[in-house]
């Protein structure tokens, strides 16, 4: 977090507040579990879960915006455990599915619970600092992990996502775009379902690259392969995107209330009522770069909720 600094301004003049760690640990850990699904876009299910032979407690348990099992980790200032004792448990999640699916059913309901998806659980790791190097070894785990740094500023809490790994099961977080690839004579990103793009006209591919690029443009963005579509967020998600090559639309599904867009047939509409692929919000058909061009408040506004 070095690079990030606050300035008090009164009266015209700017003073520095200096930026601290969270007093203790266990304080750090409260305001997020009481807050997590405004920070982090996660739903809290348990805090110091005991993990039995495992000979530990998760600091907390959740479950994503894709209904993907969370670990988050804390500490407090900079530990080079934090990564391993996270990945441990991760272990101990890997064998305990039922155990979890219970937490899940008990604390959000017998349909959360039947829809939990354990194709890649994600670790979270909180700290004050992460070095250079725990950026990189995350790479090698081949699990889906995140670092995030944190800083507090008198009655400010800053979180910045420092470095994310799809995982096993997924691509690089910054995918070369279809037209890239066909530039250098490789195939399209294998995050991409590559069915939706092959045969697909070139003007739809040339767009599918140029909004990628688009929502990859926010610092800290990264994008996410699912099985039929992609996800791109920061610390949350902001939005969602397929490719729909008879219709020769790129659509991008927006985190935002439908009661604050002006919706336009054929442009945009209200997905939250209806069974989408994606994130629930608003979906927005994309059949140009001036399309692209005219859905960019909206998506300012989405990228903001992440």
């Amino acid at each position: 977090m070095g690079d990030l600094k606050v300035f008090r301004v009164q009266g015209g003049r700017a003073t520095e507040v200096p930026g601290a760690s969270a007093a203790v640990e266990q304080e750090l850990q409260s305001l997020i579990e009481a807050n997590m699904e405004a920070m982090l876009g996660i739903r809290f299910l348990a805090t110091e879960y005991r993990t039995g032979r495992h000979r530990g407690r998760v600091d907390s348990l959740g479950l994503d915006e894709s209904e993907t099992p969370v670990i988050i980790e804390y500490k407090r200032s900079r530990d080079q455990n934090v990564i391993s004792q996270a990945l441990s448990y991760r272990v101990w999640l890997r064998d305990h599915h039922h155990e979890f699916e219970r937490l899940v059913s008990d604390r959000l309901g017998a349909e959360a619970a039947g829809a939990v998806d354990w194709s890649n659980p994600r670790v979270v790791c909180v700290a004050g600092e992460f070095t250079y190097h725990d950026t990189v070894a995350v790479e090698e785990f081949g699990v889906r992990i995140d670092l995030v740094s944190y800083r507090v500023f008198d009655d400010i809490l800053t979180l910045r996502l420092i470095a994310s790994v799809a995982g096993a099961t997924g691509a690089s977080s910054r995918p070369k775009t279809p037209a890239a690839s066909e530039a250098t004579g490789a195939a399209p990103a294998a995050s991409v379902p590559q069915q939706r793009l092959e045969g697909a006209p070139a003007a739809v591919k040339e767009l599918f690259g140029a909004v990628d690029e688009r929502l990859l443009l926010p610092e800290g963005a990264w994008m996410e392969p699912q099985q039929h579509y992609l996800t791109y967020r920061r610390l949350k998600k902001f939005a969602s995107l397929r490719v729909l090559p008879r219709k020769e639309v790129v659509a991008v599904n927006l985190k935002l209330d439908p009661a604050t867009v002006e919706l336009e047939e054929g442009f945009t509409r209200d997905v939250t009522k209806i069974g989408c692929l994606g994130i629930s919000g608003v979906e927005v058909s994309l059949r140009s770069r001036a399309d692209l061009e005219r859905a960019e408040e909206l998506v300012l506004r989405s990228i903001a909720t992440s």
